[in-house]
């Protein structure tokens, strides 16, 4: 669920408790009400009991103000906890691509390489403990662009493949939480 979808959830829920909130104030003031009609020669008490109807609906205002206070307040913790990574996920990312161009880089012989397994071991527990975290990769190989997870880098025109098609992934993109921390750099098909 993206963070508008959640941000319109929780303005709704919070529409439907303030109309909920209004209608307990308009039960609770009727009793009121109904002494005023059936008492009018009684100026004073009258007075009073308009007095105490604004004094409770002031009360109910205020510990709904402070309950939507509470409830932001708690959003804004879980996330603070949820994203309170992403500076730290969006450096350590860089570690993972430059693993990944040391695999490239390095030729691939059909002898065991210790140096070779240190560094696809050192990848492999890398990306394992960034999922572990919820940060995961964005490789769209074959996909349809998306613009949302994608930065196209160029267009090529390629009749085998359908347009906007991802050809090759040139950077590869990372989500925290489902939120983007960096798009995917891609080549994209185009029509010929």
């Amino acid at each position: 669920m993206s963070d508008q979808q959640k941000n319109s959830n929780v303005e709704a829920e919070q529409d439907l408790n303030s109309e909920a909130e209004n209608q307990a104030t308009e039960e609770l003031l009727e009793p009121e009400a109904e002494l005023l009609e059936e008492a009018p020669e009684n100026e004073e008490l009258a007075k009073a009991l308009e007095e105490v109807a604004q004094y409770k609906e002031a009360a109910l205002r205020a510990q709904a103000d402070s309950q939507n206070v509470r409830r932001r307040a708690e959003l804004d913790v879980e996330k603070a906890h949820k994203f309170g990574l992403e500076k730290f996920a969006k450096e350590i990312i860089n570690v993972a691509d430059n693993l990944e161009r040391a695999l490239t880089a390095a030729p691939e012989t059909g002898e065991p390489d210790p140096v070779r397994e240190g560094v696809e071991l050192t990848l492999k527990d890398l990306l394992e403990t960034l999922a572990r975290f919820e940060v995961k990769p964005v490789d769209p190989h074959g996909e349809p662009f998306t613009p949302e997870l994608h930065q196209a880098i160029t267009m090529v025109p390629n009749p085998e493949l359908e347009p906007n098609t991802v050809m090759d992934v040139v950077q590869k993109g990372y989500t925290l939480h489902g939120r983007l921390l960096r798009p995917a750099m891609v080549v994209v098909s185009s029509a010929a």
